[in-house]
């Protein structure tokens, strides 16, 4: 099953049931353009089996960044390592690149972005980020042509699709999330008015592209915060997204005040368990019955094929297997292995619980260990699995630091 194609609505074709979730790279150069970097660390994925890789998220503001390291198109030149970069995630041609497409919104840290902008003026409750401006209206028609002309050119410079990102608690996602947004204009309020900025890009961003690209989407099913985006919202939201002709649907959940994307907000056992958001997807299935995708959690073959057998999804979002072994999706696809390899199995073994180990979080550490696997792979190195975990977040912190001090500023 996880081998066979898949038809988009838009007529093209993903070659297996497997991908590479958005996961954020952080090797920019220091105007945010792509490097080669970006081409050794897609190389390896375009060669690892995978039908569909999305990039991380590709910023649309330069003044407004997720983190330092992030590639930013906004009159920054650079079109000609975008092309080296599709072509170098393209490979042999057996795969699908595709741009994901962001803005941060307040979620962006006040030691590169000491400004930010979100529907209103509510602070994330997580030291580090500054309090954010109220966006203006002609701010918000601002951020829709931005995502309009990044998703141009990203056809243009040779990836072959785009992905709006919606989930995470970023700009898209704060304004579904009544908790954030507490406009009382056409921006705000009612559902409808909450959905619309999320509508307005996709709208655009489909007339900018043509029909026959694919145009994806990354939601979450949840906000998992008391008085945030609801499951029911989700589900009224997917409705609309099926009118708006979005090709693929990711499915994902938490922002940075509650990450449940990374699986480690509802304990242990989730952490161990596969397919974190497959409850919510068949919940969803009805409403959406294009293509799904959901990413969190799967290892093993077993589990991917029930999922797909099962109807409630198309498509198998793989993400930190993919850095410990690049190449794993394609042993997977021809039977050499029946399970993805799983670090954060291993972390949770060694440690007393998910969240301690010498005053940091668990998860935050485990995430600073896989970005550091990145940058390795970015160098030409191989992930380094024998890296330490507290060393691999004091090194996560101060390269981040240092890009950051090396920032050209316009």
């Amino acid at each position: 099953m996880i081998e066979s194609a898949l038809t988009l609505p838009c007529g093209a074709v993903l070659p297996n049931r497997l991908a590479k979730a958005a996961l954020t790279e952080g090797l920019a150069d220091a105007h945010n353009r792509a490097t080669e970097r970006h081409c050794r660390l897609y190389r390896r994925w375009a060669q690892g089996g995978a039908g569909l890789l999305i990039t991380g998220n590709v910023q649309v503001d330069r003044r407004y960044l997720e983190r330092p390291g992030n590639v930013v198109i906004d009159g920054n030149g650079g079109l000609d390592a975008l092309r080296a970069y599709a072509a170098a995630g393209l490979g042999p041609g057996l795969n699908h690149l595709w741009m994901q497409i962001n803005h941060p919104g307040r979620q962006a840290p006040a030691f590169v972005s000491p400004v930010a902008l979100a529907p209103s003026a509510v602070a994330l409750n997580r030291p580090g980020f500054a309090r954010p401006q109220p966006m203006t209206e002609a701010d918000i028609q601002d951020v829709i042509a931005r995502f309009t002309r990044v998703a141009r050119i990203a056809r243009d410079t040779g990836f072959t699709g785009v992905q709006v990102h919606a989930a995470h608690g970023y700009l898209i996602s704060q304004f579904l999330n009544p908790l954030a947004n507490r406009r009382e204009d056409a921006w705000g309020g009612a559902l409808e008015n909450r959905a619309r900025l999320l509508r307005a890009i996709v709208q655009s961003v489909r007339t900018a592209v043509g029909a026959d690209f694919p145009v994806s989407v990354k939601l979450n099913s949840s906000d998992f915060q008391q008085g945030g985006f609801s499951p029911e919202e989700c589900l009224q939201v997917v409705r609309w997204l099926r009118q708006d002709g979005v090709d693929l649907l990711e499915l994902s959940g938490g922002t940075y005040e509650q990450a449940s994307m990374l699986g480690v907000t509802q304990g242990d056992s989730t952490l161990r368990r596969e397919a974190y958001f497959l409850e919510q997807a068949a919940l969803l299935r009805p409403a959406f019955p294009g293509p799904l995708m959901v990413t969190g959690g799967f290892r093993s073959r077993a589990a991917m094929t029930a999922a797909l057998e099962g109807a409630a999804m198309d498509v198998v979002g793989l993400g930190r297997p993919l850095i410990n072994a690049p190449e794993s999706a394609a042993a997977l696809l021809s039977g050499e292995i029946r399970e993805l390899p799983s670090h954060e199995r291993k972390f949770i073994q060694e440690d007393a619980g998910p969240q301690s180990r010498g005053g940091k979080p668990l998860s935050a550490l485990m995430q600073s260990w896989y970005v550091m696997q990145l940058l390795q792979m970015g160098d030409g190195l191989e992930p380094d699995l024998a890296m330490d975990l507290q060393d691999a977040h004091g090194r996560y912190v101060a390269n981040e630091m240092a890009t950051a001090a090396a920032l050209v500023r316009d």
